[in-house]
């Protein structure tokens, strides 16, 4: 085990590294914090829609940090260490944490947007009957009472999006779009796959789920919008220089 570790730390760039173990130690005190005080983090920190009185504006960052179990975070991260790693030591420390974070918030405003779309006129019937501004935790609570008529929204209200998956699929678009034509083995494709098939693959995927709604409670238009911001920013950055990077 510390010779995994000592490999790890050793031939992981500096930006990747810090953002696994920021991940870890939040997903740790997850768990310490629901076993010791009976708080759930993901309550604070996960990110709420912006008409939910749980809403606080650090969310918008802080839910990048925060995952909603093992397989959530393993994932994750194993997908920002593959693809992170490589990606950090052709652009630099700077340049790749910039893009993670641009393709985080980008992904977050992306999911807000699409829930602004999808929650509006239920939110507007609600505060219409209720013939309110803005929606408080007493009126909360009182929709969230069975067989209320705004019981699904309430619920929608009251639920974070949590993970790193944004801005992770942001970086699977930067690899593909950099080293298109690399073949990669993925479980359980049983035969090795080019990276811009599998950027397209995964972006086609998670278009059809959303709108589907078949994906049940994971956010896949954050998941566009990781990609979509990363694409945008790459084009970017690509006016200003001559090579791809």
């Amino acid at each position: 085990m510390s010779r995994f570790f000592s490999g790890f730390l050793s031939n992981t760039p500096p930006v990747v590294k810090n953002l696994i173990l920021i991940n870890v130690v939040m997903f740790v005190g997850l768990y310490i914090f629901r076993q010791m005080f009976q708080t759930n983090l993901n309550g604070l920190m996960g990110l709420f829609y912006f008409q939910s009185p749980l809403f606080k504006p650090w969310q918008i960052v802080t839910h990048m940090f925060m995952h909603g179990g093992p397989t959530h975070i393993f994932f994750n991260m194993w997908a920002l260490w593959i693809f992170g790693k490589t990606l950090e030591s052709v652009w630099g420390s700077q340049r790749f944490l910039i893009y993670y974070l641009v393709t985080g918030l980008g992904a977050a405003f992306f999911h807000m947007l699409v829930n602004y779309i999808q929650f509006a006129p239920e939110i507007s019937a609600l505060k219409a009957a209720y013939s309110v501004d803005r929606i408080n935790m007493a009126l909360l609570n009182e929709i969230l009472q069975p067989g209320n008529q705004f019981y699904s929204i309430g619920r929608a209200l009251i639920t974070p999006t949590v993970g790193a998956s944004g801005a992770v699929y942001g970086v699977l678009l930067a690899f593909g779009m950099l080293f298109p034509n690399t073949q990669l083995f993925i479980i359980p494709i049983p035969f090795p796959i080019k990276a811009k098939w599998l950027v397209i693959g995964f972006a086609g995927l998670e278009l059809f789920l959303g709108v589907t709604q078949m994906g049940g409670n994971i956010a896949h238009f954050a998941h566009l919008g990781g990609m979509i911001f990363g694409f945008i920013l790459i084009k970017y950055w690509n006016r200003f220089t001559q090579n791809f990077y």
